[in-house]
């Protein structure tokens, strides 16, 4: 898909945020719901999406989506660091299919990363198992402030 187009209400993140599709949830608010991704490069790959978006990715979003997002990226990405110990973290967000992204809503990439351990490919890998999933939602969860 290109970086143009409509909205599509029935995308997987959409059916998440009506409750439709599950997740491993780590940190909701009024603005932003975060949760771990199902086909994670790394242990702790965790995303942050808005809850109240129609945009398909960051470039067509409104700037007072942006601003609680940020925000929400930045609590979760502290709990991450606090939970899991990483020696580092890539924040990572992709606008459009040539460059990565899959599903079109805006979300943002947390992953832990480290030193000597691989990280995957985006959305190339398996389908992670959803109770580890949650295992590392709750830790997570436990170390938001």
């Amino acid at each position: 898909m290109s970086l143009d187009g409509t909205y599509d209400p029935d995308n997987i993140f959409a059916k998440i945020l009506r409750g439709e599709a599950p997740c491993a949830r780590v940190f909701e608010d009024d603005h932003v719901l975060s949760f771990m991704d199902v086909f994670p490069q790394a242990k702790g790959h965790t995303l942050v999406i808005p809850k109240h978006s129609t945009a398909r990715n960051l470039l067509e979003e409104d700037p007072q989506i942006l601003s609680p997002l940020i925000l929400g990226v930045q609590r979760v990405a502290r709990a991450v660091r606090a939970a899991l110990e990483p020696d580092g973290i890539v924040i990572t967000q992709f606008n459009g299919a040539t460059a990565g992204q899959t599903v079109f809503h805006p979300h943002v990439h947390i992953l832990p990363r480290w030193d000597g351990v691989a990280v995957g490919r985006h959305a190339s890998g398996g389908m992670a198992d959803l109770n580890e999933l949650k295992d590392l939602a709750e830790k997570i969860a436990a170390k938001i402030a």
